[in-house]
C-alpha cells in the first residue's frame, strides 16, 4: 500500500468518525427529531393534544396601551394564555385568577412565564378596560383586543368558541370556550389546560415543558 493511499483511507476513516459524532450529538441534543410522531414533551403531556398542530397561527391585536402587536411581540417567551372577556361574571375571573397564580408559582422557582388575556368582546373591552382588568389580576400580564375580525381570526386560529347572547342593553353575556393555553416560543403551541386544573398542576405541567424544550 502506498503512503498516500494509506493517508487517504487515514482520512476518510476521520471524517466518518467526526460525521458519526455530529449525528450523536444531534440525536442526543434533540436537534433533530428522526423519529416522526415522537413527542418531546410525553412525559409532561396530559392532554391529547400534539404541538406544533394547526393550533395558532399569526394574528395582529391591540394591547392594553393602544399599541398594535402581533404574535412575535407576545410570545417572547413562555406564555399561558386565556380568552375571555371583562365583563364575564364568574367563570373568566375564576381562571384568570388561577392562571395568575400559576405564574406566580413559577416564578418562586426561577422560572419566567408571561400570563396573556385575549379579549372576545371587542365591542366592550377597549385598551382602557383591559389595561384596568390585567393590571388588577398581575402585574405582568398582557390584555388584548382589537376588531371584531381581529377578534374572529385570532379565535379560529386558536380554535377557540364565542358568541354573544341576544341582550337590548349592554349586559349581555358571552358564550365562549374555557381552555388555557400554553405556548413556547421555540414550538407555539404545547399544551392546553382544562378548568378542572389548579394552578399547583398547571406550574408544574409548565415547568416540565419548559425543561424538556
Amino acid at each position: 500500500m502506498s503512503r498516500s493511499l494509506g493517508l487517504l483511507i487515514s482520512l476518510f476513516a476521520l471524517i466518518l468518525l467526526l460525521l458519526s459524532l455530529f449525528i450523536f450529538w444531534i440525536f442526543t441534543s434533540g436537534q433533530i427529531n428522526f423519529a416522526k410522531g415522537v413527542d418531546p414533551f410525553a412525559e409532561c403531556r396530559m392532554s391529547k393534544a400534539l404541538g406544533n398542530t394547526n393550533i395558532g397561527g399569526e394574528f395582529e391585536l391591540i394591547n392594553q396601551d393602544g399599541q398594535i402587536v402581533t404574535e412575535k411581540d407576545i410570545f417572547k417567551e413562555p406564555t399561558i394564555l386565556y380568552f375571555g372577556y371583562t365583563f364575564c361574571p364568574d367563570i373568566c375571573p375564576l381562571d384568570v385568577y388561577r392562571n395568575a397564580e400559576a405564574v406566580d408559582l413559577l416564578d418562586n422557582n426561577n422560572i419566567s412565564v408571561t400570563p396573556v388575556f385575549v379579549s372576545i368582546d371587542p365591542e366592550r373591552d377597549t385598551p382602557e378596560v383591559i389595561g384596568d382588568f390585567v393590571k388588577y389580576h398581575h402585574p405582568k400580564m398582557i390584555g388584548l383586543t382589537g376588531s371584531k375580525d381581529q377578534i374572529d381570526h385570532v379565535s379560529k386560529v386558536y380554535k377557540t368558541y364565542y358568541k354573544a347572547q341576544n341582550s337590548n342593553d349592554d349586559w349581555y353575556l358571552v358564550d365562549h370556550s374555557t381552555l388555557t393555553y400554553l405556548i413556547l416560543p421555540e414550538y407555539g403551541f404545547v399544551e392546553f389546560f382544562r378548568r378542572d386544573k389548579s394552578a399547583d398542576e398547571i406550574a408544574n405541567i409548565t415547568a416540565c415543558f419548559i425543561k424538556n424544550s
